[in-house]
């Protein structure tokens, strides 16, 4: 019986592009907007390794999308009564600011950070 060569070593990951990088960081900001957490916790394992500016700017949307889904959690427990309606409207109005604020800092190259979140991936 022959043996089977072992397979070839992976070859290293190739750095992102300056455009790129500030594209997924943009799109990990933007995707709070409709997917707190998911979208930005997607751009941040795509592209950790591959940018610091994605990896930085990917976990502080990461950060916010948390602290949203928080705030959405703590929204519909109090739906019961009228003000998880409105704190409902509050978070989703704060992911839409700060969404459309981070992908422009992003787009250009900028850090943004988001002014009141739980830091928890640091």
């Amino acid at each position: 019986m022959s043996e089977t060569p072992p397979p070839p070593p992976a070859a290293p990951q190739q750095p992102m592009s300056d455009s790129d990088g500030r594209l997924y960081a943009s799109l990990g900001h933007a995707g709070n907007i409709l997917f707190p957490a998911i979208a930005p916790l997607i751009v941040w394992l795509v592209g950790k390794d591959k940018s610091e500016f994605v990896d930085t700017e990917a976990k502080e949307a990461l950060n916010w999308g948390i602290t949203a889904v928080i705030g959405y959690v703590i929204s519909s427990i109090l739906f019961v009564i009228i003000i998880g309606a409105v704190l409902w409207f509050v978070v989703f109005a704060l992911c839409v600011i700060f969404g459309i604020q981070g992908a422009m800092k992003a787009n250009k190259g900028e850090h943004y950070r988001y002014p009141f979140t739980l830091r928890l991936i640091k």
